[in-house]
C-alpha cells in the first residue's frame, strides 16, 4: 500500500544505495529529498576530468557486471534516462608472461575451449549459477535476516563458495591459467586467498561474466547515476548538491532518514541520537584493506604483448595464482608487495567518446594496506609494463589517487576502502552490526555498503534499508 504523499524522507548520501534507497521510497509515495556533499551526485560512481581536458575517468568503479545483474535495478526504466550497457567481445583478460592470455570469454562453449583441459571443469563449476543468475542474485543480495527463496540453490552455492579461493582453485583445476584466472576474480574480495569465503567472490565474479557480461556503462559510470537520479525526480525526488550534513538537526523534518553512510561518518552526523551501546558497536566496526589507484590519459591503447588482451574492457595483470596470492597475503597482513596484482579498465576501446579522436583512457589499482601512505606507483606501473612494454611511453597524463586522496574524494573511503568495510568470515554475516539496516532510533536507517549484501554498485543495500524502513512506518500505522 502507497503511504500518504504528505509523509517526507530525508536519504543523506547520492551514491548508488543512495539513490536506490530513495526510489523505493518514492515509489511508495513518499516525498523525498536527498542531500549529497560533493558538487556531483554519484559517490564512487561517478566519471570526471580527472587529467586533461576531454578525457572522461571513472572516480571509482568502470566495470558493472553487479549493476548490470542487480535485482532492483534491472526492474527500474534506466534505460530511458540514458543508460546503455557497452560489453566489449570478452568480459576479461589475464595476460601472462610468455606473451599469452587467457580470456573469459562470455559464451560457455568459448570458455571450454580458452581453458583447454580445464574447461569441462570451469564449466561445471559456474554454469549451475550462471544459468540461475536472478534466483542467486535474489538470494546472496538479500537481507541476511529473510528466508532463502531458493535453499538448495544457495546451499550448493555456498559449498563452493565458503572455503578459501586457493582451495576451489587447486581442488577444481589442473592447469596454472585456469587457476590464475580464478585467482584474479577471487582477488576481488580483498582478502588473502587462504581465508574463508574468498572462494564466494570467484563464483560471483566468475559467473556474472557468463550470466551478464561484465559491461561499461557509454560515457562513464556517470551515466548510472544519472539515470537513476533523472528516474528518482520523475517520481517527484529531489536531489540537493553540496549539501554536506553535519548533523542531522540540519536536516528538514522527515518520517523516516536513510543514510548511506559507513559507520564513522554515522556516528559523526547521529552519533547523539543513538544508544550508548549502539555508538560502541559502531565505533568498533573494522574497515578493510585500501587501494592505490592511477587513471591514465594515454596517446593510444596500451600495448599488450598479448594482441588479445584488446578484447576485453577488464585485464587481471598479476601473472600466475601464486603471485596473485602472494599480492593479497602482504596486503591482508599490513604489508606492500613489490609485485602487486593490478586490476585495469581500458573503458576507450570500447567507447571512444570518452577521449579526444584517437587517445584513450587507463583506470588501474592495486590493494593496499588500509590507509597505506607508501607511493605504489612504480609497482604499479612495473607490473604493467611487465605484460605491456612501452606502457608509460603512452602516458600523456597521469591522476594518482592514494587511499587519503580517495578518502578526500569521498569521505565513505575511508582509508581507501572501497568495499566499505572488512570482508572476513568475522563480519561478514553482521555488517556493521546485528541490526545491518536498522539503528537504535526507530526513524533512522544505514544503507551504505556497510550494510548486507556490501560494495559494488548494485543498490541493494540501499534497496533493503528502504524496503524495511517502509515495513516498519506502515506496522506504525503511517499508510
Amino acid at each position: 500500500m502507497l503511504a500518504s504523499s504528505s509523509q517526507k524522507a530525508c536519504v543523506i548520501g547520492a551514491g548508488p544505495n543512495g539513490l536506490a534507497a530513495a526510489i523505493v521510497l518514492a515509489q511508495a509515495g513518499l516525498q523525498v529529498d536527498v542531500f549529497e556533499a560533493e558538487p556531483q551526485a554519484g559517490g564512487a560512481a561517478r566519471t570526471l576530468e580527472l587529467t586533461l581536458p576531454g578525457f572522461h575517468h571513472d572516480f571509482g568503479s568502470a566495470i558493472h557486471p553487479m549493476a548490470a545483474g542487480s535485482p532492483f535495478f534491472s526492474t527500474l526504466p534506466l534505460q530511458r534516462y540514458g543508460l546503455e550497457w557497452i560489453h566489449s567481445p570478452a568480459p576479461l583478460a589475464h595476460p601472462f608472461d610468455d606473451g599469452t592470455a587467457v580470456l573469459l570469454e562470455r559464451k560457455f562453449n568459448d570458455a571450454d575451449a580458452a581453458l583447454g583441459q580445464d574447461g569441462p571443469a570451469w564449466r561445471s563449476l559456474l554454469e549451475p549459477f550462471a544459468v540461475r543468475w536472478p534466483a542467486l542474485m535474489r538470494n546472496i543480495l538479500r537481507p541476511l535476516a529473510a528466508m532463502p527463496r531458493d535453499p538448495w540453490l544457495l546451499a550448493r552455492f555456498a559449498m563452493n563458495a565458503l572455503p578459501s579461493a586457493d582451495f576451489v582453485a587447486r581442488r577444481r583445476f589442473r592447469t596454472p591459467r585456469a587457476q590464475a584466472l580464478f585467482a584474479g576474480l577471487a582477488a576481488h574480495s580483498f582478502l588473502a586467498l587462504d581465508q574463508p569465503i574468498s572462494a564466494s567472490f570467484g563464483m560471483v565474479m566468475g559467473a556474472s561474466a557468463h550470466a551478464v557480461g561484465w559491461p561499461i556503462p557509454r560515457g562513464g559510470s556517470q551515466a548510472i547515476t544519472d539515470a537513476l537520479g533523472g528516474y528518482l525526480q520523475s517520481l517527484g525526488g529531489r536531489i540537493h548538491t553540496s549539501s554536506r550534513v553535519g548533523n542531522l538537526r540540519q536536516l528538514p523534518q522527515s518520517d523516516v532518514t536513510i543514510c548511506d553512510l559507513t559507520p564513522r561518518q554515522l556516528l559523526a552526523v547521529a552519533g547523539e541520537r543513538f544508544t550508548a551501546s549502539y555508538r560502541k558497536q559502531l565505533s568498533q566496526y573494522r574497515y578493510g584493506p585500501g587501494v592505490f589507484k592511477v587513471d591514465y590519459a594515454m596517446s593510444g591503447p596500451v600495448p599488450w604483448k598479448a594482441a588479445e588482451c584488446l578484447r576485453a574492457a577488464t585485464v587481471h595483470v598479476g601473472g600466475s595464482m601464486d603471485e596473485i596470492a602472494a599480492s593479497e597475503y602482504a596486503m591482508a597482513h599490513g604489508r606492500i608487495c613489490a609485485r602487486p596484482f593490478v586490476l585495469l579498465a581500458q573503458p576507450t576501446l570500447f567507447d571512444p567518446a570518452r577521449a579526444p579522436q584517437g587517445k584513450h583512457i587507463a583506470w588501474a589499482y592495486c590493494h593496499v594496506p588500509n590507509g597505506s601512505e607508501f607511493n605504489m606507483l612504480d609497482a604499479l606501473e612495473d607490473q604493467i609494463e611487465r605484460f605491456a612494454p612501452g606502457f608509460r611511453d603512452c602516458v600523456l597524463a597521469r591522476r594518482v589517487f592514494s587511499p587519503a586522496a580517495l578518502e578526500n574524494m569521498d569521505e565513505n573511503l575511508v582509508g581507501g576502502d572501497i568495499s566499505g568495510g572488512a570482508m572476513d568470515a568475522r563480519q561478514f554475516l553482521f555488517r556493521p552490526t546485528w541490526r545491518q539496516y536498522r539503528t537504535s532510533a526507530s526513524d533512522l536507517y544505514l544503507c551504505s555498503s556497510s550494510t548486507p549484501p556490501g560494495g559494488s554498485v548494485h543498490g541493494m543495500c540501499g534497496y533493503n534499508a528502504a524496503t524495511l524502513a517502509l515495513r516498519r512506518l506502515r506496522a506504525n500505522g503511517i499508510r
